[in-house]
């Protein structure tokens, strides 16, 4: 053999492994099923017996892992099948960016654009721009309280009472605590006062069935439900649901970066818009870090991440009661988990160190 020929094989043996590029069609394809005692203390953590009078304790209705585009690990619980559509809550939000983003794609907007251009009911608030919504800092004086605190609540108000006829104008109502831009406060009416834009750049007859078309039907996902108020504008912050399977096609996509097969759904720099931190956040102010209405796993400040056992371009659509869908592009990783939890004794970091032990890939020979 040639000198050169067995420079370029000791080169080509010192790369990291290729693993293969797998796409599902219909069905996911399977991959080689965990076992042993780490697949063991994940499931007792997911699935531990709880006290069904009380509702405390974690309660997982479905976990489901992707390894590398195939299937590896999928378990329900309760009623959830594989074919039910799960409600998953403020997992939404990162769902309505990521259609969002395949209206980037077409030239409908950019992020420093006015959100008055496309919403009449913000012109009373006209310097808040499309990229201060998506990082939740419109500058909006809003109470992101639940059924703890349901009275000084604007996310209850909305949904539920006041608010729920028009859930943007509902949003739109509220005065500025601050500038545009300047301070993260999570906010389910940024999230609708988005979804109320998307309305204005696509038209009411193309908004009603935009999700499906741009998003849902290239991907394969065909049994998505997605509510909407009086006005027919998505609740963007809440109300999507979707099966384990079908919501982990979004997770796929956004792990490879907007590319489903041959084709840039969304475009890549829309995807690290995404994975990418807002400045205006400080720490402890939530769960994890904000980037465009995707979760991450960065570290503010030098402090620790806030899911230190995971890797950092860990992110992901979280969502109230325990729904997640994590990414984690370096593992080869989509995990969906769908929850009744109710106690908050559910840990992200805990689940994804025992996820991680047990689908780590497997070691090359």
């Amino acid at each position: 053999m040639p000198k050169g020929s067995t420079l370029l094989l000791a080169l080509l043996f010192m790369l990291p492994p290729a693993w293969a590029e797998n796409w599902p069609g219909a069905q996911w394809s399977q991959g080689p099923a965990a076992s042993g005692p780490a697949l063991d203390a994940l499931q007792a953590y997911a699935f531990a017996p709880r006290n069904d009078e009380t509702r405390l304790g974690i309660r997982s209705d479905a976990l489901l892992v992707i390894r590398d585009g195939q299937l590896i690990y999928e378990r329900y619980a309760g009623p959830t099948t594989a074919d039910t559509p799960h409600l998953i809550w403020s997992a939404s939000k990162s769902l309505l960016a990521t259609v969002l983003g395949v209206a980037y794609g077409e030239g409908r907007f950019q992020l420093p654009d006015k959100v008055a251009s496309f919403l009449p009911a913000m012109r009373q608030h006209p310097d808040i721009r499309l990229v201060d919504l998506l990082h939740w800092a419109s500058g909006l004086d809003w109470q992101e309280d639940y059924e703890y605190a349901p009275l000084k609540s604007s996310v209850v108000a909305m949904l539920y009472t006041r608010g729920h006829g028009d859930m943007a104008a509902f949003a739109a109502g509220h005065p500025a605590f601050s500038a545009p831009g300047q301070a993260f406060r999570y906010s389910s009416g940024d999230t609708n006062l988005l979804s109320a834009a998307l309305k204005g750049m696509l038209g009411p007859e193309r908004y009603a069935d935009y999700p499906w078309q741009a998003l849902f039907e290239p991907l394969g996902i065909g049994n998505a439900v997605w509510e909407s108020d009086a006005t027919g504008t998505f609740v963007g912050s809440s109300y999507a649901y979707l099966t384990a399977r079908d919501l982990a096609r979004i997770g796929l996509l956004m792990l490879r970066d907007g590319r489903w097969g041959e084709r840039q759904l969304v475009p890549r720099d829309w995807v690290e818009f995404n994975r990418t931190p807002f400045a205006g956040y400080r720490a402890n102010q939530d769960e994890a870090l904000p980037g465009g209405h995707w979760w991450l796993n960065r570290a503010v400040a030098g402090g620790t991440s806030p899911w230190p056992d995971a890797p950092a371009d860990t992110f992901a659509a979280l969502g109230h009661w325990g729904q997640a869908l994590y990414v984690i592009p370096s593992a080869g990783l989509v995990i969906v988990r769908y929850a009744d939890d109710r106690d908050g004794s559910y840990r992200h970091n805990e689940l994804l160190k025992l996820a991680l032990a047990a689908f780590a890939r497997p070691v090359q020979p």
